[in-house]
């Protein structure tokens, strides 16, 4: 392991690698070159494709013009698989895509883990599906690695020692090197740069294996960016305000979107569930923090956790009343036959009821169609 990577600097984590997708839009080579002279940026890992069907739009753009501003380049593909049948199918579907999109052979190609699909799986069934997604992804000439959460590793799946890019936000981002047996660490979602637009994923590599073993000599110019970014992830973690306090707030409602079911009042808790459009939600309790208005739900064993909208708005995504058709499914159903029985398409259907295409259904399951 290289001298470079080795301990963590005493007041911050390093912005070794940038993580970025379709949602961070066109991102052109004078964005990556000051990532790489102003913040020692030293690779990008460019979405490639998610489930088997999306390939995202700005895979080809960013591969080129990563490599123009002389940074590393890997891909990662978002999981939707739940059977290895499907892993497969999707690894064909990344490796082809990733081949098309110009991603050169030896680079990177991690599959991220976190998912619905995944999290209704066994630790045993997820190890098995991401071996064989694995296997089938080095006869592109890949190389890969498992992406998943701190809380998600050796838990819902294996990520063994020195292999895994594990996202986990600290409180403080100083002082600590978290998961430095693994390749990576991303310790913020919301890193600025200067002359690009919106948040961004960031991590510190702790090997090498994400610039195939090259040594970089990149090193930031602008140490105080780099400083501001630590301190803004530690003004955005979920970290409670010390001023935040929990209030009776007794409620029935119904959800009109699918809302996901945490085991804290935090966006990086545990999802216990998503709960699809429909679904009549019992609260006790309400609290505004980490920016959102957070309800708790009293469960059999202990409580789940919603966020019902931004801090400013106190009921963005659950609304009291909401009406819905449903449709019981039936022996012989699918996706494609109820979205087409209701002029829905099957990824509409899905999604309204918090699930994807690749969710089995089963006979007397009540599904939202209006």
């Amino acid at each position: 392991m290289a001298a470079l990577f080795l301990g963590l600097n005493a007041n911050a984590a390093r912005m070794d690698m940038v993580d970025v997708s379709n949602n961070n839009g066109y991102m052109s080579t004078s964005e990556y070159t000051s990532m790489r002279n102003e913040f020692g940026v030293k690779a990008v890992t460019v979405k490639i494709s998610e489930g088997g069907t999306y390939k995202d739009p700005y895979a080809a753009s960013n591969i080129v013009n990563v490599q123009a501003a002389g940074l590393y380049i890997n891909g990662y593909h978002f999981a939707r698989y739940a059977t290895k049948a499907q892993a497969i199918a999707e690894a064909d579907f990344a490796g082809q895509t990733a081949k098309a999109a110009g991603l050169p052979v030896g680079a990177v190609l991690a599959i991220d883990v976190e998912a619905e699909e995944q999290n209704n799986q066994s630790k045993a069934t997820n190890d098995a599906n991401n071996k064989a997604f694995m296997q089938e992804i080095e006869k592109f000439g890949y190389r890969t690695d498992i992406y998943t959460s701190g809380s998600w590793a050796n838990n819902k799946m294996t990520v063994k020692g020195k292999t895994g890019w594990i996202a986990s936000y600290p409180y403080v981002v100083s002082g600590k090197n978290w998961y430095s047996t693994n390749h990576a660490w991303q310790w913020s979602s919301t890193a600025k740069f200067r002359i690009s637009y919106g948040g961004f994923d960031v991590s510190q590599l702790n090997s090498n294996y994400y610039t195939a073993d090259q040594k970089s000599t990149v090193k930031p110019t602008d140490k105080d960016a780099v400083k501001d970014n630590n301190k803004e992830a530690n003004k955005n973690t979920s970290k409670p305000s010390t001023a935040a306090k929990w209030v009776k707030e007794t409620k029935t409602c119904t959800l009109k979107t699918a809302v996901k079911l945490r085991t804290g009042a935090s966006t990086s808790s545990s999802v216990i569930a998503t709960l699809p459009a429909g679904t009549t939600v019992k609260t006790d309790q309400a609290i505004i923090q980490g920016g959102y208005r957070w309800a708790r739900q009293p469960r059999s064993h202990g409580y789940g956790y919603l966020a019902t909208g931004p801090a400013t708005n106190s009921l963005e995504y659950v609304k009291s009343g909401a009406s819905h058709t449903y449709y019981t499914v039936v022996s012989g159903d699918s996706w494609w036959v109820i979205a087409q029985r209701n002029g829905l398409s099957m990824t509409t259907l899905a999604s309204q009821n918090g699930k994807t295409i690749y969710t089995t259904i089963y006979s007397g399951q009540r599904l939202v169609v209006r």
